[in-house]
């Protein structure tokens, strides 16, 4: 595969990846309301339509992708999931979280390297 088709299949699974982090959105907002209620039943639906467009684009972005860079880069959603906290619920981004990420992304290079050593 070319290097062009590389970024392009790397931006579109990473578009999907931020499709997926979409899901923590919905899913903290539906824990923040009575079981079984209209906005309870809204956001886990909303959750579901994600979760099912991006199951679709998923399988077939791993058609594209190695199995192995695909699980690696997965691991940016802690890093959206944190943006979207930050941004929509108020949260903090504090010097513990920002340490567990750099030890996520040390362990996805390492984790990405192995078979070269």
């Amino acid at each position: 595969m070319d290097k062009k088709n590389k970024i392009k299949n790397l931006l579109i699974l990473h578009v999907l990846l931020v499709l997926y982090s979409l899901t923590g959105i919905f899913s903290k907002l539906a824990g923040g309301q009575r079981v079984f209620s209209f906005e309870f039943i809204k956001y886990y639906l909303i959750e579901f339509a994600i979760l099912f467009f991006y199951a679709i684009g998923w399988q077939q972005i791993i058609k594209k992708v190695s199995l192995t860079t695909a699980f690696i880069n997965k691991s940016v959603t802690i890093f959206w999931g944190m943006i979207w906290g930050v941004l929509l619920f108020g949260e903090n981004i504090t010097a513990k979280k920002v340490v567990s990420f750099i030890f996520v992304i040390v362990g996805m290079v390492i984790y990405a390297k192995g078979d070269e050593i």
